[in-house]
């Protein structure tokens, strides 16, 4: 295996032995400017679902898509800062219950009975199909990631590159480990965060047992859950920080959204068979893609990106070791040059 190198970079074998160090300060690629839509509009894809979307950038340039987290956060423009607008045409949009998209799921009264990974799958082709996009590239980190490898997984033909930072697979065990496992690591959190549900609830899936306090009929039942929930989840991801002061989760109808839409996901093992994204990496044979991760992604760690890469020939991985799961300085260079290397 390849070791890392002085720089903090390595990648795995057998994927491909080019590698992206981290370049000194002085050398660091520009992020570019954030250009306002040329485009935007509402999709609808039938189930009452309308979804969000806008374009940036070239309209004549070459096609990429951003596939955001969460699951539950929305879009935002920073991700216009890894594309070069003279040559990109970028399309973002919000997934389904998310951002701009109607209804929200930040209302209780929504139903989330048509919002899965097969819905989404299939909007991003309606979406796609809208633009007149033969094919496109695509990324999108963390649940991101699982949504791209399904999309791609069932519609490899309509797709040029993959960029992923931050690679998840909504794995039962990716999600027992993120709801239970990091217990070890952050064991205060951990007591806070498997107290908020009912103690005949804590032993089970802890996802689920959230999402059923996120769905009750009391609003503070509600609300209390929302802030438990985001106070595990901003630790865990942040390695154990989770003041809400000055972030999303600041505001009490982002937590709410925010802990509904992922439970809701989590709670289903994400709506995917066990290992099916695993079991049909074959399928993009023939796409080159850039697997991008931090060695230091308590949330997500490296053994999934690496199981990845190892059965996904034409996938290249890059290990960052000064980088866990949030974008820093190194991830955001190594998504720019992963960008660059396709255009």
């Amino acid at each position: 295996m390849t070791q890392p190198s002085p720089s903090g970079a390595a990648k795995a074998s057998p994927p491909k032995t080019d590698r992206h160090p981290n370049p000194p300060q002085n050398k660091l690629r520009a992020m570019y400017p954030q250009p306002e839509p040329y485009a935007q509009g509402m999709l609808d894809v039938g189930d009452n679902q309308q979804i969000h979307w806008e374009a940036s950038g070239n309209p004549s340039g070459k096609p990429a898509v951003i596939f955001h987290g969460g699951p539950g956060s929305g879009f935002t423009p920073r991700w216009r800062r890894y594309f070069d607008p003279a040559h990109w045409n970028l399309i973002l949009w919000d997934q389904r219950g998310c951002g701009k998209s109607t209804p929200p799921a930040s209302d209780p009264n929504t139903s989330m009975e048509h919002n899965t990974t097969q819905h989404l799958i299939d909007d991003a082709e309606k979406l796609r199909e809208h633009l007149g996009i033969e094919k496109w590239l695509l990324e999108g980190g963390s649940w991101g990631s699982t949504l791209i490898l399904a999309y791609a997984i069932q519609h490899p033909t309509r797709v040029s590159e993959i960029v992923i930072p931050a690679v998840t697979t909504g794995r039962p065990a990716e999600i027992e480990w993120i709801t239970r496992g990091l217990g070890m690591f952050f064991p205060d959190y951990f007591e806070a965060f498997e107290n908020g549900v009912p103690e005949e609830d804590r032993k089970g899936n802890l996802a689920e047992a959230y999402n059923k306090l996120l769905n009750s009929s009391d609003a503070k039942t509600r609300e209390k859950a929302a802030w438990d929930w985001n106070k595990w989840d901003l630790a865990t991801i942040t390695g154990g920080d989770n003041d809400f002061a000055g972030t999303e989760y600041e505001d009490p109808q982002t937590r709410y959204q925010m802990a509904r839409v992922v439970t809701h996901y989590w709670g289903n093992n994400c709506f995917l068979e066990p290992d099916y994204i695993m079991d049909n990496l074959d399928k993009l044979r023939g796409i080159p893609g850039v697997l991008i991760h931090g060695r230091n992604d308590f949330g997500g760690p490296l053994h999934t990106a690496w199981e990845i890469a190892k059965r996904w020939p034409d996938a290249e991985l890059v290990i960052l070791n000064d980088a866990g799961h949030q974008a820093n300085t190194s991830m955001s260079q190594a998504i720019i040059a992963a960008v660059e290397k396709f255009r």
